[in-house]
């Protein structure tokens, strides 16, 4: 039976292997991470329908690991691949989760009895997790993964797994399988703003990031949905989304329009206006790039919402932790502006993967300028690469939405398919 490798266990990797699997091809689906989902597993909505991401997801994720032809290799990376198109050699290295994967069932008694409490990953920072944990509530594989560099080894978790689950000691492995093609969906990282020094972030514990905001605002975040600010839990009544953070930007060498970010801060906008109809929301930015289906009348709907959508980017956060400003000029009127929010959501742009450099050496693959992989070409061969046999899909390529990511998983699939039909 033909298999592929699937790099990358995001929506676009979960799409592709589904996709795959349903034709009868065998997959492999590598994930770094302890559980499948990518970023879209921490979003509380999608644009432009506000329906459920986990609603949309979490079916997908549960298809995956039931599915017989796909293989799930969580906690794990490429180390290395031999081999063409149509007899690929690849060696996955399976990283310790120090957890008999065969014998919990993800009851979670140990992580209630765990004494230690560290920065939570998945909740961007915003909320804590124990050294022993699921990475988020409907995690897949689920089971839990222990932390050996916060674990305290003071024994509780082994005493409260009534099945002896819980290891004191793992050592990864390598495994090798042999597939006939690559998809590489290895999806995209997140700006840091700290880089941004001006806009004060980590300095004041009041401006967040998106994804920060994305935790707070949903239901099972740290918060329950509330959105509270960090620095004393009160609800703000001013809110000020600033775009273009990390995105358009020569000073920092990223040029680039990250795609998503203009739309994102729309929604959580009305979002946040659904759940406090008295908060003040103003959008700062450079263009809104609506180009999507439905996402101008969706920006139309906020603006019927209530949201103020002022086109100027300040230049920095002043004034003190408990009274920030911000100078905007709107480049509209001319007018310069002096807000006070309570709260500044920075719209961090995307940009490649981590890992992009290390996977590209190891598979051959050349990337762009800008760090994301380069396909043959940008209209016509969207998904292929300089090596035969090795696909690119979703945000590994370019920033892309989640419809976007969806249609090029299928188009790197069927492309995988097509050339195990011909050989």
């Amino acid at each position: 039976m033909p298999e592929v490798v699937v790099i990358g266990g995001g929506v676009t990797g979960i799409q592709a292997s589904l996709d795959l699997a349903n034709h009868g091809i065998t997959v492999h689906l590598i994930e770094r991470q302890p559980s499948i989902g990518g970023h879209m597993s921490q979003l509380d909505k999608t644009f432009p329908t506000n329906d459920c991401s986990m609603c949309i997801l979490s079916p997908k994720m549960v298809d995956v690991i039931r599915h017989p032809g796909i293989r799930v290799y969580s906690c794990s990376e490429v180390e290395r691949v031999e081999g063409e198109e149509g007899d690929f050699s690849v060696t996955i290295r399976k990283n310790p989760r120090y957890i008999r994967e065969d014998l919990c069932n993800g009851c979670g008694d140990c992580i209630q009895v765990c004494p230690v409490e560290v920065y939570n990953e998945f909740d961007a920072g915003v909320g804590t997790r124990k050294a022993i944990y699921k990475p988020n509530p409907q995690s897949i594989p689920d089971i839990v993964i222990k932390d050996p560099v916060h674990c305290v080894e003071c024994g509780l978790c082994y005493d409260a797994c009534l099945l002896d689950a819980v290891k004191k000691k793992e050592e990864p492995v390598l495994i090798e399988v042999h597939a006939s093609s690559i998809i590489v969906a290895t999806g995209y990282s997140v700006f840091d703003p700290g880089r941004k020094k001006q806009l004060r972030y980590l300095e004041y514990p009041d401006v967040i990031t998106t994804l920060e905001f994305e935790r707070l605002i949903n239901a099972s975040g740290p918060t329950g949905g509330q959105i509270r600010r960090l620095s004393d839990g009160k609800k703000p009544k001013s809110v000020v989304f600033v775009q273009c953070v990390g995105s358009r930007d020569m000073s920092i060498d990223r040029p680039w329009c990250s795609c998503v970010c203009c739309m994102a801060s729309i929604k959580n906008a009305i979002l946040l206006l659904e759940k406090s109809p008295e908060t003040d929301v103003t959008i700062c930015y450079m263009d809104i790039r609506s180009y999507g289906k439905g996402y101008e009348e969706f920006r139309e709907r906020a603006e019927a919402a209530g949201v103020k959508f002022l086109r100027g980017i300040p230049g920095e956060v002043s004034g003190d932790r408990g009274a920030m400003s911000l100078i905007v000029e709107n480049s509209e009127t001319g007018e310069v502006k002096d807000l006070k929010p309570e709260l500044i959501v920075l719209a961090v742009g995307i940009g490649p993967s981590l890992q992009a450099d290390e996977i590209s050496e190891k598979l051959g693959i050349s990337r762009e300028a800008s760090g994301f992989f380069k396909s043959l070409h940008d209209a016509m061969d969207i998904v292929k690469t300089n090596r035969p046999g090795i696909y690119i899909a979703g945000t590994a390529v370019a920033p892309k939405d989640i419809p976007d990511c969806v249609a090029v998983a299928g188009a790197a699939a069927m492309h995988s398919f097509i050339g195990l039909m011909r050989d």
